[in-house]
């Protein structure tokens, strides 16, 4: 298995080849997808803006990528689950089935064939999964529970956790990143567990990390601006609004942003250009649309409808959204994330 397949399980847990039993209840049953073609910069433009056919990119390309791959990335199935129940296209069974699989995983956890490779494993599941409860069943889930309260006894002193760095951008690079995910995820998660017992010690010690340590970033500073409207302490109102205006500011003329000005980014090829005027692509405008509008900027402000329209504009004849990745041109699989965060932005621009 490839490096770059990180939180890769050593051995499976779940086969999905065979018929399962969601724990919500429901069966699950395996779904044959056709897997979509590689995510390319050459793809036809849609002659129309299709959520249905976003639904069925997302579902193909999530459901082969965690059957072939057994594992999960924050470039395509975590944030899938993310953005997945906002979409009432489609059936949902390909996101029971990706959801299913982390379940197993987390029931496996503490056999020694199914133990986590990495720390952050354990971190990105539990927080993903959390978050996926709030926009689901509205219920923490009991191995969504389990989850966070593993991921609590591998953070470390200062409050972060020892994050996957593979010098590739924006997501598996610092642990500042994993440390900002879990703060969305778990101001998002259901019960309030954010306040409870189990999460008490753990969120102080969070607090006190993002409280001290600056966002590297303006990517990241967003991140922050997104949990700070859930957890208290994160952000001043005024800082908020500073963020705000940093992210309209790099706003590109037809409307989108792209995600090589959020950062200055150095990815795993040297030799890889990284072009912060590049054309604006489905990661920076969804991801930065989605986020001011988590902040309170009104749908109809001129920046926003401005973004909209760009998406509108810009889906691909697959129902995807293109972005170039920060590392490699091989595959660009934050096309895939970049299409989750188009749909969460256009789905908060209703």
């Amino acid at each position: 298995m490839k490096a770059h397949h990180w939180l890769a399980s050593l051995i499976a847990v779940a086969v999905l080849a065979t018929t399962q039993v969601q724990s919500f209840g429901q069966e699950v049953k395996p779904v044959d997808l056709p897997k979509p073609k590689p995510n390319s910069a050459d793809e036809p433009m849609a002659p129309k803006l299709s959520l249905a056919k976003s639904a069925e990119f997302l579902d193909a390309v999530n459901v082969n990528w965690t059957s072939d791959k057994k594992c999960g990335t924050c470039h395509t199935n975590y944030p899938y689950l993310m953005a997945r129940p906002v979409l009432k296209e489609g059936a949902m069974a390909g996101h029971d089935e990706v959801r299913k699989f982390f379940e197993e995983r987390i029931a496996g956890w503490e056999t020694d064939k199914g133990k986590p490779r990495w720390d952050t494993e354990v971190v990105a599941t539990a927080a993903t999964l959390a978050f996926n409860d709030a926009h689901t069943t509205g219920k923490l889930h009991p191995l969504t529970k389990k989850a966070l309260d593993k991921m609590w006894t591998l953070q470390q002193k200062n409050g972060a956790w020892n994050w996957l760095k593979c010098t590739w951008p924006p997501f598996e690079h610092d642990d500042y990143y994993g440390a900002v995910f879990v703060a969305v995820c778990v101001g998002h998660a259901p019960d309030n567990y954010a306040a409870s017992d189990s999460a008490k010690d753990g969120m102080a010690k969070l607090r006190d990390y993002l409280q001290k340590t600056p966002a590297p970033d303006i990517h990241h500073k967003a991140w922050l601006m997104w949990a700070s409207l859930k957890l208290d302490g994160l952000m001043t109102k005024e800082q908020r609004e500073q963020t705000v205006k940093e992210l309209l500011a790099l706003q590109r003329p037809d409307g989108g942003w792209n995600l090589p000005s959020l950062g200055d980014w150095k990815g795993k090829d040297p030799n890889h250009v990284i072009d912060k005027n590049a054309p604006s692509d489905g990661y920076g405008t969804g991801f930065v649309v989605h986020v001011l509008r988590q902040a309170g900027v009104p749908a109809k402000n001129e920046a926003i409808q401005k973004g909209v329209k760009w998406l509108q504009t810009n889906q691909r004849e697959s129902g995807r959204w293109y972005t170039r990745s920060l590392n490699t041109d091989k595959h660009h699989y934050i096309t895939n994330a970049g299409t989750a965060y188009a749909i969460l932005a256009l789905k908060a621009c209703e």
